[in-house]
């Protein structure tokens, strides 16, 4: 067992997928690409396959749930919207591409980015010792609260920053305007008077058209390479009900990781492994998109649970309640990385993501490529990694990684 390569799981063999460069990645459906894998089942199911013209069901030789008896299927869809939030329909309607939803087919992408704002931060202490800056964003797409967790000085919203009318210094320091530490008697939300050495308030200054306003010392630094960032979709059972029937929880907790602790504990960490771990000198972000069970919401999610227990997999789950098998979108992410100053207009070093899902990289890069998508960056499960010494030990997550590898296309490696 010990003597397993890190992208082995210590209960099945992964699937052999060689590498290829970002840029590489093809978009092009399924049926236009030489099938990687000599699995037998099929595997570009698609979601208007599974819908006739009159609302019935009709299968073809491509699903991967023939014969499925009519009582199991919900006797209507429900689209592709987060439940829980209330959604700007017109606006989505008006934005998005005319494209079938389906896994087997690129990802949506809207033809302008939505509009978000950054209205909050506040310095998080970690259990691990580390601190992080957990930022609040609205938007003009749904009425949820998204969030970013930054790790480093060096990445800032432009639009907390940017000066309010009317408000005053405290009112700047409240929001988490402000740059360096807040401490008792602090006045300045330019300057920490703690650690500055020179300059004063009077040293910052605002664009002419009332942009992002940068400090001459702290506010006008960027990344000198690029910075890791995870685009994580929430998992309530993942990622507080201990469930095992995912690794969301893990992949969160191993992006934290990999950006907040220091280099040297990390490849202390890595060299036992015997394996690599990217730079995190730049820092890093992971974005926190409130769009739970892949966009179906928490409730359908149990639903799917269900059936999963009653021999479906988490693909036909979805399919059986009539949800798409994957109805997120992530213009919001890329919205709110290129106001984090990590879009192509500020950053020439790109971004590396941390991902296993190739559709992912071309979704975040934008419609018009406002951010770059410089490497992927597997994230290899624990139990892989450690030959089941370490990490998630359950049949439902191997299955669960399995699904995702033969029918969702994930590069585990």
């Amino acid at each position: 067992m010990a003597n397993l390569p890190s992208h082995a799981s210590p209960t099945f063999t992964a699937q052999q997928t060689s590498i290829q460069p970002v840029d590489n990645i093809s978009l092009a459906p399924e049926e236009q690409q030489t099938p990687s894998s000599p699995d037998p089942r099929p595997q570009n199911v698609r979601h208007g396959d599974l819908v006739g013209e009159a609302g019935g069901i009709g299968y073809t030789s491509g699903d991967v749930t023939p014969a499925v008896p009519a009582s199991l299927l919900s006797p209507s869809f429900t689209p592709p919207a987060t439940p829980g939030g209330t959604l700007n329909a017109e606006r989505l309607l008006q934005q998005m591409l005319p494209q079938t939803i389906s896994h087997t087919k690129p990802p949506k992408l809207l033809p302008r980015l939505p509009n978000v704002e950054c209205i909050v931060r506040a310095r998080i202490p970690t259990t691990n010792g580390a601190e992080m800056f957990l930022h609040l964003y609205l938007n003009d797409l749904d009425n949820k609260e998204h969030l970013a967790i930054v790790f480093g000085n060096t990445i800032r919203s432009r639009s907390l920053d940017k000066v309010r009318p009317g408000e005053t210094e405290m009112d700047r320091m409240i929001r988490g305007a402000y740059v360096g530490k807040l401490h008792p008697g602090r006045l300045s939300s330019w300057h920490d008077d703690s650690t500055a050495t020179e300059g004063s308030a009077s040293g910052a200054n605002t664009s002419a058209d009332g942009g992002a306003v940068r400090d001459r010392e702290s506010m006008n630094v960027h990344p000198s390479q690029a910075p890791l960032v995870r685009i994580h979709s929430e998992c309530y059972t993942g990622e507080t009900a201990w469930s095992a029937r995912c690794d969301c929880g893990e992949q969160l907790d191993e992006a934290a990781r990999l950006m907040s602790l220091p280099m040297e504990t990390l490849n202390e960490i890595a060299s036992q492994q015997a394996r690599s771990v990217p730079s995190n000198v730049s820092g890093g972000v992971i974005v926190y998109l409130r769009q739970e069970g892949r966009g179906i919401g928490l409730g359908e999610k149990l639903k799917a649970y269900n059936l999963q227990d009653l021999g479906s997999d988490t693909v036909e789950a979805n399919l059986l309640l009539r949800h798409p098998a994957d109805a997120r979108s992530y213009g919001l992410a890329t919205a709110i990385l290129v106001d984090l100053g990590l879009g192509e207009d500020c950053n020439e070093h790109g971004i590396r993501l941390l991902t296993n899902n190739p559709d992912k990289v071309r979704a975040i890069e934008g419609p018009n490529r406002e951010v770059t998508v410089k490497e992927r960056v597997p994230m290899v499960p624990l139990a892989w990694q450690t030959g089941g010494k370490m990490g998630i030990k359950s049949s439902e997550v191997e299955g669960y990684l399995r699904t995702k590898i033969s029918k969702m296309g994930h590069m585990i490696q």
